[in-house]
C-alpha cells in the first residue's frame, strides 16, 4: 500500500502519548523513525513455544509455501531491521514436519529496479518437471506495484538457498492501457494450468471500492496477458489482498482429501479467498469455476453479509494454501498480528507469528470449509490428562491440573439437553457483537460453558473460549466466543472479543472445542473445525507457571463433559 503521512504522524503521536492502540494490522504501514529501536530483552513471557516466529523483528504474510525434495519451504514477509513493518524481504525457513523449522538466508530481497523498494507477497508454483517458480510483487522506483518471477539457481539443492530473478522482470505491470491502479496491484496466487495449455494466475486489485481478482494467462510462465475481465469482483469490498483460488473435493460424506490447484471436473467446487484490506479479515466464497469463460460464480456473494464466511473469526490475515501431493491434503498457513501497542512491540523486539498449519477441506454439507491443525503437531504432546465424564453444574468451575497451562493442547466435548433454557433471539445479531454483550461473566440459560485459559488464581485475568446456545426461529443456534475482555491488566492491549455462529445441530451433535494455548496465542477450533477463532493475549499475572486452566459453566442449566483430554506441549525447534 502507498504510505500515508497521516499514519506516520499517528504512529509518532502514539509513542509520545503512550496509550493509543494503533490499527497496526494493515500490512504496509511504515514507521521509518522506529525501525532501529527494537529491543533484545531477555524477559519474553509472550514468545511462543510451538507457533512459527523468527527470533526477532517484524513478520507478516506467509509467502510461497511449497514442498520440494522432501522438505517444506516457508517464505515470509520480514523486516530484518526492526519490530515494525518496513525493509521487506522474503525470509526463508525449511521443515521436515511443519512443526520444527530451520532458518536459511533470505531468499528474495531488493536487487532489481522492479523490486528495489520492497519484495512483497506472492506464491510458488511447481512447474512441469518439478521446477519451483515464485511470482511476487515488487515495488519499483516509482513505488508502483509490479509482478516478478524468481527461479531456483540450483534445482539439485533441496534447501533452495539461492534464487535468480528473471531478466524480463517485471512480467506484469500497471499501465494506462490496462486501467490498473499502480498502488493496488499485488500478491499473485499460485498459478494453475488449464486444459488449453495456458497458465493462469490472479492478482489482487480494486477500482474505487470494487475489489477484484485480475486474471492473467501465459503459455511459458514469462509472457503474461491480462484477461478481458476479472475472475470475480464485488462492489463495496475494497482492496483484495493475498487472493487464493483452489479446488476442493465435493464428496458426501465429507472427504479430507485435497486437490492439486489445476484439478477441475465432476465433484469439484472452487474456493476464492481474499484478504479484505478494509476489514483486515480473510473471507472466502465457495462456488463454480467456468473454465471456458474463466469466471467464478459463488454460491453466496459478498452482498449477503450473513453468509460470507471467514477462515478465522479472530486475529488472522494474509493466509495462503498449498497442495501437498505426498499426503493428498491442502494445508493452510496464516499470519497473526499482535494485540499489543507498537511501543510494546518495540520493547520486546518482535511482532507477529503464524498459526499452526491447518489441513483444510470442504464440509459434507458443501456450505463451508473445515480446518484442523495438521496431525504432525501431535508429536509435541506429552503428559496426557484424561477426565471421565463429568457433569458441570451452573456456576461451577473445575481446574484442569497436570498440564502446563501456558503451553497446552486441550480437547473438550459437551453434551447438552435442557434446550428449553436457551435464551431467545428475536432477531439476527452479529455474533461478534453478541459475544461482546454476553461474555463469559454474563450468566445465561444454556451457557456460557467452555474453557478459561491464561487464568490467574484470583481470576483477575483470564481468556474465555466458550459456547452459548440460543433459540432463533424455533431452532437451536450455537454461538462460539473468544472473550479477551479480562485477558490482561495492561489496558494498552487490544482486548476485542471475537465470535461466530457454528453451523451445527446440538440436538444430534456434541459440542466440541479444541484449543491450542501458547503463551500469547489462543487458537480455537469449534464444532470439529467448522469455526476457528485465534486471539493474541498478554496477561500480566497469568504467565508461565502462574497460568491456570479451567473448564467452566456459567449458565443455569447443567452441561455434561463427555470428553476432556489435555496435553502439555513440548517446545518446537523453530528458527
Amino acid at each position: 500500500m502507498a504510505v500515508s503521512p497521516i499514519l506516520l504522524l499517528l504512529a509518532i503521536f502514539s509513542l509520545i502519548y503512550g496509550n493509543g492502540i494503533l490499527p497496526i494490522e494493515a500490512t504496509h504501514h511504515v514507521y521509518r523513525n522506529l525501525q532501529t529501536l527494537s529491543s533484545d530483552s531477555s524477559d519474553q513471557p509472550y514468545r511462543t513455544a510451538y507457533h512459527f516466529q523468527p527470533p526477532k523483528n517484524w513478520i507478516n504474510d506467509p509467502n510461497g509455501p511449497m514442498r520440494y525434495k522432501g522438505l517444506y519451504h516457508l517464505f515470509y514477509q520480514y523486516n530484518p531491521k526492526g519490530a515494525v513493518w518496513g525493509n521487506i524481504v522474503w525470509a526463508h525457513s525449511v521443515s521436515k514436519d511443519l512443526v520444527n523449522w530451520t532458518p536459511l538466508d533470505h531468499a528474495i530481497y531488493p536487487s532489481q529496479p522492479s523490486d528495489i523498494n520492497g519484495c512483497w507477497s506472492g506464491s510458488a508454483t511447481i512447474l512441469p518437471g518439478g521446477k519451483p517458480a515464485i511470482l511476487y510483487t515488487g515495488i519499483d522506483p516509482n513505488n508502483h506495484q509490479v509482478q516478478n518471477l524468481a527461479l531456483p539457481k540450483n534445482m539439485s539443492d533441496p534447501l533452495l538457498r539461492e534464487w535468480v530473478k528473471s531478466p524480463k522482470n517485471p512480467l506484469m505491470a500497471p499501465t494506462s492501457a490496462n486501467m490498473i491502479n499502480s498502488s493496488s496491484f499485488r500478491d499473485p496466487t499460485t498459478a494453475w494450468l488449464g486444459k488449453d495449455g495456458y497458465w493462469r494466475v490472479l492478482i489482487g486489485s480494486k477500482i474505487h471500492t470494487r475489489g477484484m481478482a485480475i486474471l492473467y494467462k501465459s503459455k511459458n510462465f514469462v509472457n503474461w496477458v491480462q484477461a478481458k475481465q476479472p475472475l470475480h469482483s464485488a462492489e463495496g469490498t475494497g482492496m483484495w489482498e493475498c487472493p487464493d483460488f483452489y479446488p476442493v473435493l465435493n464428496n458426501k460424506p465429507s472427504s479430507t482429501i485435497g486437490l492439486d490447484t489445476s484439478v477441475n471436473g465432476d465433484n469439484v467446487r472452487h474456493v476464492l479467498k481474499v484478504s479484505l484490506d478494509d476489514k483486515k479479515h480473510d473471507h472466502y466464497l465457495i462456488g463454480t469455476y467456468d473454465i471456458a469463460k474463466d469466471i467464478f460464480t459463488p454460491d453466496n456473494g459478498f452482498e449477503d453479509s450473513q453468509t460470507v464466511l471467514r477462515y478465522d473469526y479472530g486475529k488472522y490475515y494474509a493466509s495462503k494454501t498449498i497442495f501437498e501431493d505426498g499426503k493428498n491434503r491442502r494445508v493452510l498457513l496464516g499470519w497473526v498480528n499482535e494485540s499489543s501497542s507498537v511501543s510494546d512491540d518495540i520493547k520486546k523486539g518482535w511482532a507477529g507469528i503464524h498459526t499452526i498449519p491447518r489441513a483444510i477441506w470442504l464440509h459434507k454439507s458443501g456450505k463451508q470449509l473445515v480446518q484442523w491443525p495438521v496431525v504432525e503437531l501431535e508429536s509435541l504432546r506429552v503428559n496426557p490428562v484424561h477426565w471421565p465424564t463429568k457433569v458441570v453444574k451452573g456456576g461451577e468451575m473445575l481446574q484442569v491440573t497436570g498440564v502446563t497451562a501456558a503451553q497446552a493442547d486441550v480437547e473438550i466435548s459437551f453434551d447438552v439437553n435442557e434446550f428449553g433454557k436457551g435464551e431467545v433471539l428475536d432477531q439476527w445479531v452479529d455474533p461478534q457483537i453478541l459475544c461482546s454483550r454476553k461474555g463469559a461473566a454474563v450468566k445465561g440459560g444454556l451457557g456460557p460453558f467452555g474453557l478459561l485459559v491464561f487464568a490467574s488464581r484470583g481470576l483477575q485475568e483470564y481468556t474465555a473460549v466458550f459456547f452459548r446456545i440460543f433459540r432463533y426461529q424455533n431452532k437451536n443456534l450455537v454461538l462460539m466466543c473468544s472473550d479477551q475482555s479480562r485477558s490482561s491488566l495492561n489496558k494498552d492491549n487490544d482486548m476485542t472479543t471475537y465470535g461466530t455462529f457454528v453451523d451445527m445441530d446440538p440436538l444430534h451433535e456434541k459440542l466440541s472445542l479444541r484449543t491450542l494455548i501458547d503463551h500469547s496465542v489462543v487458537e480455537s477450533f469449534g464444532g470439529e473445525g467448522r469455526a476457528c477463532i485465534t486471539a493474541r493475549v498478554y496477561p500480566t499475572i497469568a504467565i508461565n507457571e502462574k497460568a491456570q486452566l479451567y473448564a467452566f459453566n456459567n449458565g443455569t442449566a447443567a452441561v455434561k463433559i463427555t470428553r476432556l483430554s489435555a496435553w502439555s506441549m513440548e517446545k518446537a525447534k523453530i528458527n
